[in-house]
């Protein structure tokens, strides 16, 4: 009988535990408490279970079967990006409602971290004695730039061989590389834009902005007929400190920008059509000419592709103005055959025309694993084992711990093609049978890599 079947003896108990888990509104960075709760309940769990585990750093554990051979690894992530708006459920809770299980976390990457730990429970409880030592690695900063596992590979080796759980089906040979930049000017000049607000996370498109103007009446008929004219979702309030424009898009992750509606790209392109860079400042003027909607980077002089992991994305993630604060975050990913430090350089060169200051926050070099290794063949001997056919091989924009394995790891599921998750949006969720499917696979896939 298949071995990855054996998981589903522990489906309600299973689902009982995410209940627990998506409840934790382990943000990093905002609520480091809750992460650390989140890791602390996987530790609880496991020794629950007869498992081996270790508190490794503040943001990492593992918990292992076995010793000796060689050292495979499943890793996932605890922490989640903020909830943002527009969900139909409780975001922090699991809900299941026709045939599909909703909560922040379900898809990214929460359930897929409890099943890597039940995977190990199984084969424990199967009396399963492998040649190798299995480790599944939980971190808790994956959304932030994964210091959680720079901090946890500076204190235990390299797997050997390893997968992670934190994309789609089939097998991810190639991950683009990731830039993280921050652009400010040195002082806030804008004469007529006293705020812009917009997005909570870099690796997101933001659902929703608001602009504070001291604007005259002339201004605001023009503002609601451009307003009008428009692509985007405006509301316009007038407050004591002046006229406040919301603007409502549609959240997406930014290695799919061009899935969502950019709400601050929509609404500075509408302000930058009422005012000049004097009223609202060089930081707006830049995004208006060199980023505005596009997702392609073809204003920054970046719009490029290669055939193995296809075309460079640009994301505006996060604008905050105020006071003497003028700053925004981008997200930019670029194929595999690319050197970061050119997109580096003329981005800044572009930033310079208007006098901005470029910070370089975040740098992932791309990953690319030969299809042919040994890992990519018995995960696929997995994969085929389960669903009666082999995986597809493809690449990504997204980020996964997979880029810190030196090339000794790949992505491989969760999800499927067809089901829309929703990841980094409202109303996350993930089709329960899908989830089943998911879990034998992955365990069938960590029973061939501990006997492999």
């Amino acid at each position: 009988m298949l071995f990855g079947n054996k998981i589903l003896a522990y489906k309600e108990e299973l689902l009982k535990d995410l209940e627990y888990l998506l409840r934790i509104e382990s943000i990093d960075r905002e609520k480091d408490e809750e992460c650390e709760r989140a890791l602390a309940f996987i530790l609880k769990r496991a020794q629950d279970f007869g498992l081996d585990y270790e508190l490794v750093t503040d943001k990492s554990v593992h918990v292992q079967l076995g010793e000796g051979g060689k050292l495979c690894g499943v890793l996932s992530h605890v922490d989640v990006v903020p909830a943002g708006n527009n969900w139909s459920v409780i975001p922090f809770a699991l809900t299941e409602r026709d045939g599909r299980l909703y909560g922040r976390g379900i898809a990214d990457d929460k359930g897929a971290a409890l099943v890597n730990l039940y995977c190990l429970r199984a084969l424990k409880e199967n009396g399963v004695a492998g040649k190798n030592t299995l480790r599944a690695i939980f971190g808790s900063a994956e959304e932030t730039g994964m210091s959680d596992m720079k901090g946890y590979f500076e204190k235990q080796p390299l797997p050997d061989m390893a997968f992670t759980p934190d994309s789609d089906y089939g097998i991810c040979y190639a991950e683009k590389g990731i830039l993280h930049l921050r652009v400010s000017t040195p002082f806030n000049e804008a004469k007529v834009l006293s705020q812009f607000h917009s997005g909570k996370a870099v690796n997101a498109v933001p659902d929703l902005a608001y602009v504070m103007l001291d604007s005259s009446g002339y201004d605001e008929q023009l503002l609601m007929r451009l307003a009008d004219a428009g692509e985007g979702s405006f509301e316009f309030n007038y407050t004591i400190d002046g006229l406040m424009i919301i603007s409502r898009g549609k959240a997406s992750h930014a290695c799919e920008p061009q899935k969502g509606k950019n709400a601050a790209a929509l609404l500075i392109d509408l302000i930058t059509h009422a005012y000049d860079v004097h009223d609202i400042g060089a930081l707006c003027s830049f995004i208006d000419y060199a980023i505005n909607c596009e997702t392609n980077g073809r204003s920054l002089g970046l719009k490029m592709s290669d055939s193995v992991s296809g075309e460079l994305t640009v994301n505006l993630g996060i604008v905050h103005i105020e006071g003497n604060t003028a700053e925004a975050y981008i997200d930019i990913r670029y194929p595999v055959t690319v050197k970061g430090d050119y997109i580096i350089r003329q981005f800044k060169a572009v930033a310079e025309y208007s006098g901005l200051d470029v910070e370089v926050i975040h740098h992932d070099k791309p990953l690319y694993v030969e299809k042919d290794s040994p890992l990519i063949r018995e995960l696929s001997a997995a994969y085929e084992s389960v669903m009666g056919e082999k995986p597809s091989m493809y690449t990504t924009g997204g980020g996964t711990y997979a880029r810190k394995l030196g090339g000794r790891g790949v992505a491989f599921g969760p999800h499927f093609e067809g089901d829309p998750i929703n990841m980094h949006n409202a109303d996350e969720s993930v089709d329960k049978e899908n989830f089943f499917k998911h879990a034998q696979i992955c365990l069938e896939a960590m029973y061939r890599l501990f006997n492999i």
